[in-house]
């Protein structure tokens, strides 16, 4: 075993582990924050829906188009000067945290507005008419009967984030993605590059199997 792993520090294997997961869970939390509101503005000023506003919308809409269309590797260097500002750093952790959520957070809403869609308008229709204002339209209607769709964009989210984390490796972010690119890809060390990459798609399986268990149990049957 160790032979075949002869590169490889099992220590700093579990570090990278740690960052990724930190990584993850920090900016997965701030992107739902952020493309959760953001997702439900786009479906409700959308056209015939409740609070329509062709103006609000469409530079909404510009906007979140305007940063999916950017590569993450790009936003990453990009985004270096407002990260600093922020949190003080552009490495590590919390260097990374930023451009991650700015990353994710339009493509969640996306995700967020599609699920929205889906919503049957009679449902919305019987709150309105029991005069409901807008805020309990959203919070006892659109996001109860959507919340498999928000819980299934939230894991692809969820699995695009460990993408990008791994492509934050490449400014110093650390976690795998900065061990496989330092080691495995710059030294030439294989049996490292196997080991992480190995270690994100178990990562990716168990975001998956989690996100489909969760979306089924809040499946209204």
């Amino acid at each position: 075993m160790n032979g075949w792993f002869a590169n490889v520090d099992w220590g700093d294997i579990g570090q990278a582990c740690v960052d990724t997961l930190l990584m993850l869970g920090g900016s997965l939390f701030l992107t739902i924050l952020v493309g959760l509101p953001l997702g439900v503005l786009l479906y409700l000023t959308a056209d015939r829906q409740i609070a329509q506003n062709k103006l609000a919308n469409g530079v909404l809409a510009t906007v979140i188009n305007v940063l999916r269309s950017i590569p993450f590797v790009i936003l990453l260097i990009v985004m270096i000067p407002l990260t600093v500002a922020l949190v003080g750093t552009s490495l590590g952790v919390a260097g990374a945290i930023p451009p991650l959520v700015v990353g994710a957070a339009p493509f969640y809403a996306r995700l967020v507005e599609g699920a929205l869609r889906e919503v049957d308008r009679t449902t919305i229709e019987a709150v309105q008419a029991m005069g409901a204002t807008t805020w309990r339209i959203i919070t006892r209607a659109l996001i109860p009967e959507a919340l498999p769709g928000l819980i299934g964009g939230a894991t692809i989210t969820a699995v695009a984030l460990v993408s990008f984390t791994a492509m934050a490796g490449v400014v110093g972010a650390g976690g795998l993605g900065d061990l496989a690119i330092r080691f495995g890809y710059q030294r030439f060390q294989t049996d490292v590059m196997v080991v992480t990459v190995l270690l994100l798609v178990l990562l990716v399986q168990a975001i998956q199997l989690a996100g489909d268990r969760l979306a089924r149990h809040f499946t209204r049957r």
